[in-house]
């Protein structure tokens, strides 16, 4: 509707507009955050969290605009509290299907993520107000420690790496924090009210692990080919789609920092399913993490089939071969080498007897977990306490 307005517009040369009615909403649109928690902890005097017990009801609308109905509390278990060190959780979740248009779509950020973490940190502000602590420090109390990594959360999800308290304390040098409570103090002297808050995430990305998720039986792995053209040129088909991420760029530059061909040498395809290897798409933030190893893998099996051809060039053992990127040479005679589109160039006539002709591999990354990214967002605000209008200091 959006698109054909433009066109009519454009066509018509006047204004044209477009009105959904109810029909054609549940038919073509989706929505997402319709949701309700409703949680609690259990607090030690001192601050440290001992447990988290809470529920999700969520609205699904008429039908789940995707194959899995359960994302939405999956979600919730996945994100909240994960990146605090608590020993004891306990979630219950309810899904509603209603006359509403189908629900789960990620609108601004994937949804379930974004309103696990606001519900998980207004727990956290909640907690610290009413234990009188400042707000920074009861969150690095609980935060994971360096020290705890790899760290299994109550509902057993592996976070495998991680500095949160850096993190955050990075974030609170660059806000000036301890400067600002000062400030914040003189301010309300004057009758100005100033506030800070403070937000921490953690979230699960490069969605696969085919031990533990799939899509109706189908398996989260992503698939690469790398082929290596006589000329030193690559072609590199991928099963991911790209939706304006950069992913030629960003794949291409992947195959550039493992075999050292010129990124404008390396043509990317995607999106065509009659041309290119399986995979399961692009969303998640799940591209580079998974599409992307597979790249990188794909780009060794081709360069350890390269130092095989570069060791018959240079007529010495494979064992003797050593790597630059984008050239091979002889152990300690780094002038006596090979360049990687030289390799391929003998790939097709002048390769060693036994060694398949050709310069190219297929790869499948199917990732033994997920990624677990980490974030503190730190903004202060000046509010007018007469009108509420409020206004963004520093973020």
């Amino acid at each position: 509707g959006h698109v054909c307005s433009i066109l009519c517009s454009i066509l018509l040369a006047r204004p044209v507009k477009w009105i959904e009615d109810r029909t054609g909403n549940l038919i073509s649109t989706h929505y997402a955050r319709d949701i309700y928690y409703k949680g609690e902890l259990a607090l030690r005097k001192d601050g440290k969290i001992l447990g988290v017990r809470f529920h999700c009801d969520s609205d699904n609308g008429s039908s789940f605009s995707d194959a899995q109905p359960t994302k939405f509390k999956i979600g919730l278990i996945h994100s909240a509290f994960s990146a605090y060190d608590i020993p004891f959780g306990y979630m219950t979740a309810q899904g509603h299907y209603t006359n509403k248009a189908p629900g789960g779509v990620a609108y601004r950020c994937s949804f379930r993520v974004t309103e696990a973490m606001f519900f998980q940190e207004r727990a956290i502000q909640a907690a610290a107000y009413d234990l009188g602590m400042d707000q920074a420090a009861f969150r690095r109390l609980n935060l994971v420690k360096d020290h705890q990594f790899p760290f299994r959360t109550p509902y057993g999800f592996l976070l495998d790496s991680g500095q949160y308290e850096k993190c955050l304390d990075v974030g609170l040098d660059a806000i000036g924090y301890d400067e600002f409570l000062r400030e914040k103090e003189a301010a309300r002297a004057q009758g100005r009210r100033l506030g800070i808050g403070i937000s921490t995430m953690t979230e699960p990305l490069g969605a696969g692990n085919s031990r533990e998720y799939d899509i109706l039986g189908i398996k989260m792995f992503d698939a690469a080919e790398l082929r290596v053209h006589p000329s030193g040129k690559a072609i590199l088909k991928i099963g991911a789609q790209t939706q304006g991420q950069g992913h030629e760029t960003t794949f291409a530059q992947i195959v550039t920092h493992e075999l050292g061909i010129p990124a404008a040498d390396i043509l990317v395809q995607h999106g065509d399913t009659d041309n290119t290897p399986f995979g399961m798409g692009t969303y998640a933030s799940r591209s580079t993490p998974v599409a992307g190893a597979a790249t990188a893998m794909v780009a060794r099996k081709v360069r350890a089939k390269a130092r095989k051809l570069a060791a018959h060039l240079l007529e010495v053992s494979e064992e003797d071969i050593e790597w630059e990127l984008g050239r091979f040479y002889v152990r300690g005679a780094p002038n006596n080498g090979v360049s990687i589109q030289e390799c391929a160039m003998a790939a097709y006539g002048n390769m060693p007897d036994g060694l398949e002709p050709g310069l190219e591999n297929n790869a499948y990354y199917d990732p033994p977990n997920m990624t677990w990214p980490f974030a503190a967002y730190i903004v202060t605000v000046e509010v007018d306490p007469e009108t509420g209008v409020w206004d963004v200091l520093r973020m």
